[in-house]
């Protein structure tokens, strides 16, 4: 279904209808003028673009200007449902859009068309529910990326926590690029674009389950114009991958399974903020599986390691770029990392949940 909810939605710009409710009611999810009204005014006019402008119930391309991209077509859908919508450094909407842009770019795809599709909790304010448009619409814009489809939803009081979004992602992948975790090798090394867990530590603040002096903000960020920069100046990248749910230790135990290899990980080379450290000390959490939103690992070969690091650091998102570990011969499938005090200990899959509801 489209945005508009309507199958007779015609070509030409439908009025866009102020909303003078604060809230949201069943009405705004029962397919008639309510619910066009509401996604008019919230969606449509934040997401307008020359491809969402039909509100046909699916949007259409020409193959021909998606193969000018690249020889294959990346596909990818996430839901979102973070707790609470908005906090520092961002709110649900640009979490949306980070994640899906960012999912497509780490298979090295350039990302062009999201959809958004959201269930709405009956009663949720419009006030929020706008924000998150408009914050979707800018994150968006920086991505380069267009919302071109989507579908609205509405449920009763209790039945969703005020706001779920999902978001589905198309791209094309260059031409000869092959990224994948089944590549690292031993000597290959290991990259992160900047400090790890601030999202996690952002969600936790946001809480209100921790008195900090000054906030942690989340680092969600688009991250494709950073991935660009990188492949153009070490197209010899093996592997890309953000480091979301499960943080970076998941993403190097991926490595270590797939590639059939070791990885070792080095603690005082690992970029984590001391305000990070010192949480996870007194809650009993690792930072190393903390969320990240902003954050990718890389494997790239030795020899091109510092041609990585410059192209990262070059960027915005990646000035905190740096190597925080290698792929070693064994044995295959375990992650360690040397400590600080000299010794080594064994950087397990993630098991079970250290946060709930952060992305």
């Amino acid at each position: 279904m489209s945005l508009s909810g309507d199958k007779s939605a015609p070509t030409t710009r439908r009025k866009r209808d102020a909303i003078h409710l604060q809230r949201v009611t069943l009405a705004h999810g029962g397919g008639g003028k309510a619910m066009r009204d509401l996604v008019d005014d919230v969606f449509v006019s934040v997401f307008d673009n020359p491809d969402l402008a039909p509100l046909e119930d699916q949007a259409r391309f020409a193959l021909s200007a998606l193969a000018t991209h690249g020889d294959r077509l990346a596909f990818t859908s996430d839901s979102f449902v973070v707790d609470p919508l908005e906090f520092p450094g961002g709110d649900i909407g640009k979490l949306a859009i980070c994640g899906t842009v960012n999912d497509l770019a780490v298979g090295g795809a350039k990302p062009l068309y999201l959809s958004c599709s959201v269930i709405i909790e009956e009663g949720t304010e419009l006030a929020l529910l706008r924000r998150v448009a408009a914050s979707m619409a800018r994150t968006a814009a920086e991505a380069g990326v267009k919302v071109v489809t989507g579908d609205t939803k509405v449920v009763t009081r209790g039945a969703c926590d005020k706001l779920f979004i999902n978001t589905a992602g198309i791209g094309v992948i260059r031409t000869g690029l092959d990224l994948g975790c089944h590549r690292a090798e031993p000597g290959d090394l290991v990259i992160v674009n900047g400090l790890l867990g601030d999202h996690g530590a952002a969600i936790l603040g946001a809480r209100g389950d921790l008195a900090l002096s000054s906030p942690i903000e989340s680092d969600c960020a688009p991250l494709n114009g950073l991935i660009d920069g990188l492949i153009a100046a070490c197209p010899e990248t093996k592997f890309l991958r953000d480091a979301t749910r499960g943080g970076v230790a998941t993403v190097v135990n991926e490595i270590a399974e797939a590639s059939q290899v070791g990885i070792e990980l080095i603690d005082d080379a690992t970029p984590i903020r001391e305000e990070v450290r010192g949480f996870c000390e007194i809650l009993g959490l690792d930072p190393l599986y903390l969320a990240n939103e902003g954050r990718i690992v890389a494997v790239v070969p030795a020899a091109a390691g510092e041609r990585a690091l410059a192209a990262l650091k070059s960027h915005r998102y990646g000035q905190g770029a740096v190597v925080i570990g290698q792929v070693t011969r064994g044995p295959p499938g375990r992650v360690t990392m040397q400590t600080r005090f000299g010794g080594k200990r064994v950087v397990d899959m993630l098991i079970g949940e250290q946060l709930p509801r952060i992305c």
